[in-house]
Parts: structure tokens; sequence; C-alpha cells
């Protein structure tokens, strides 16, 4: 094959004679020394050599440098977004802060599912007696455990972490409901509306997910501020009209499965369990404790553990028991105090500026119409 190579080689670079229109005068193509070099062959009187061979030596080894090029690139950027990942929760802000952000500053920043703080205040909970109205209450979990059994063998059953698998959209907000402060400093609170449920799933190291619904429903809590406490309703995961796969329902559907189950004495229990669907609710219950407080501005922040059961499938599992740790924050409005979260101290003057405005000048028009008349 390289004699072959060397012989078209070499008729290529030998003169050619190429017949133009006019048969009296030649043309004489003659092997020009930089189209050779160009093409990786030299000439030379004696003999020609080809080096196509390291030519293509030297590319194959440039492929492979960039190729390690590119797998350190992609390595060092994956390392770079695994620790852009790894940073935590973005730095808690005040209300003030969070209101003063546009909707892209806040989006994908984790910011919309955090409870906000409180810029100084006291350590205590400073507030007079009386009866206040708790709006924006805020829970936001930072822990969720379940009660299930150890790893270790003849480890009696214990709260073991867990991994989130829902996306951050597990915080309670707008949580509202009447509040009062004896003259004992005991503390008492009713939950009457809001954002007061989200369905949240984790894991538990053995790899079973757990559903549960993070709820403080109808939560009437009462103690002293640094620890109150109280129990709530926890609504079903599930409706009465869902249907599982085999059309089965609480409020519609079948009433069993299509084909009679043949199961024998004390199978019973068991179908009955997955046939008749269960949507009672249950009871958890939440102890709650004051941090930190702001009398001037209202704004209330602390702590709380909540502990309750699980999903029952509507009655087909036994439910296991979750705990839920975190941060809560709320805003006490008195019925003559300030309120500054919902009118915020410079927008009440620039409101109170512009309905005076109004007023002088519906006075001005009143008294021009009078003149008129």
């Amino acid at each position: 094959m390289a004699t072959s190579l060397k012989a078209t080689t070499a008729t290529f670079l030998q003169p050619a004679k190429i017949a133009t229109s006019s048969p009296s005068r030649n043309v004489h193509l003659r092997s020009n020394q930089t189209v050779g070099k160009s093409s990786g062959l030299e000439s030379s009187p004696a003999r020609l050599t080809c080096s196509i061979h390291s030519d293509f030596k030297d590319f194959v080894g440039k492929c492979s440098d960039a190729a390690k090029i590119a797998g350190f690139a992609l390595a060092t950027s994956a390392l770079v977004v695994s620790g852009a990942s790894a940073e935590g929760a973005p730095k808690r802000l005040t209300y003030d802060e969070i209101q003063s952000k546009t909707y892209m500053e806040v989006k994908g920043t984790g910011t919309a599912n955090q409870c906000p703080t409180i810029d100084g205040g006291s350590e205590t909970f400073s507030f007079k007696p009386g009866k206040y109205t708790g709006k924006k209450f805020c829970f936001e979990p930072t822990s969720f455990t379940v009660k299930a059994d150890s790893v270790s063998k003849n480890a009696p059953p214990d709260f073991q972490n867990t991994k989130l698998m829902t996306r951050l959209t597990y915080t309670l907000d707008e949580i509202e409901g009447p509040f009062e402060v004896s003259s004992d400093g005991s503390v008492k609170f009713k939950e009457e509306d809001g954002i007061d449920y989200a369905a949240v799933t984790v894991q538990l190291p053995g790899g079973e997910r757990v559903p549960f619904l993070f709820t403080v429903k109808q939560l009437e809590a009462s103690g002293k501020p640094d620890n109150f406490s109280g129990k709530f309703l926890v609504p079903s995961y599930r409706g009465s009209s869902f249907l599982d796969p085999k059309g089965r329902g609480g409020s519609t559907g079948y009433d069993n499965a299509v084909a009679l189950p043949a199961g024998g004495r004390g199978d019973e229990e068991e179908l009955s369990k997955e046939n008749v669907k269960n949507t009672a609710a249950s009871v958890g219950e939440i102890t709650l404790k004051i941090t930190k407080s702001k009398p001037e501005t209202g704004e209330v922040i602390g702590v709380f553990e909540s502990l309750q059961p699980s999903d029952t499938d509507l009655g087909a599992k036994v439910p296991k028991d979750v705990k839920i740790q975190g941060v809560c924050a709320t805003e006490l409005l008195s019925s003559t105090g300030a309120q500054r979260h919902i009118c915020g101290d410079n927008l009440c003057s620039h409101y109170l500026a512009t309905a005076t405005l109004v007023f002088l000048c519906c006075l001005l028009l009143l008294a021009s119409a009078l003149v008129n008349l």
C-alpha cells in the first residue's frame, strides 16, 4: 500500500500537459513545494517521504488533550454547582426587607418560604395585657423526624432524620386569629383562617416515603409565652372523593374490588381496610415558645415543635408519628394600636397627605360653587 501511495504521489508531482484551444501553445503545471508541504508530503530528487502517519498521531494527541481539558472543566462546573446548592437557605430577612424586594428578586431564592425575623426588639415577650389580633402568623419547619423502626438490630423505634422530597412549599402563612394576653402574663391564641395546611412527603433512611399533611387547623394554644401549647385538627391526607387504583373511594367509586376476593377467614379486617375508606380527621399537638418581640411594631418571633400523625392511606395503613420543629412569626395588632405592616409608616404618611390634599380640593370646589350661586 505504501508503494502504491508513493507512486500516486510521484505521479501527482510530475509535470503535466494540458491541451488548450490553441494547438501551438502548451501550459506546463509543475509541482509546487508549498502545496506538497501543506498536504504532509515532502519531495526530494532521490525519494519521496510521506508524513501523513505522524500528522495523524499529532492530531489524535491534540484531541486527547482537548478531551482531558473538557472533562476537567465539566468536573469543575459540577463542583461549583454542588457547592452553590450546599450553601443552604438564604439569609433570613425582616418583613420590611421582604416587602421591598420585587418578584424577580425573590423568585427562586427560597425567601418566599421563610418566616421573617426581627431587627432589634426585646428578648422577652413585652406586650401589655389586652386583646390582640394575630395577623400573618407563619410556621416554617426546619426539621422533619419520623418515628420508625431503628436501623440497629433489637433497638426500639425512635425518631429518625428524614430527607425532604417536597419542594419549598411547606411553610404555613397568613394565619390569623384572636390573641389574648392576660394580666398574669399568660397568652391564648385561636386559629381561625389562613393557609393552614401543606402536603409534605419525607423519606426515611431505609427508603420508605412518608406523606403527611402539615397543619395547625383549629389550633387553640394557651400558657406562658415561653411555653404555650395546644391541640389542632389533622385532616385526612386524601379526600373522600379520591379513587384508589381499583376505583374505590369514600364518597364515590366502587364499594369494593370488582372481583370477589378469594380470601378465607381472618382476611375480613384486612379487606375491610382496603374497601372501606376512612377520611376521619385526627389530632396533633404543638408547643410554641416566644423568643423575641417588638411591641412598637407588633412583631413576634419564636420556635415551635409539633407532633402529628402521618397519612393512613384512607385507613389502610397505621399512621406514623411525625415530629416537626421550626420557627414561627406573627404580628399582634391591637384595636387602638399602630398597624405598621398593614399600612407602613411612610405609606401611611403618604396616604394621610394625599387624603388631606383631596379634602382641601373638595372644599375649594365647594366654595367656588357657592360663590357662583
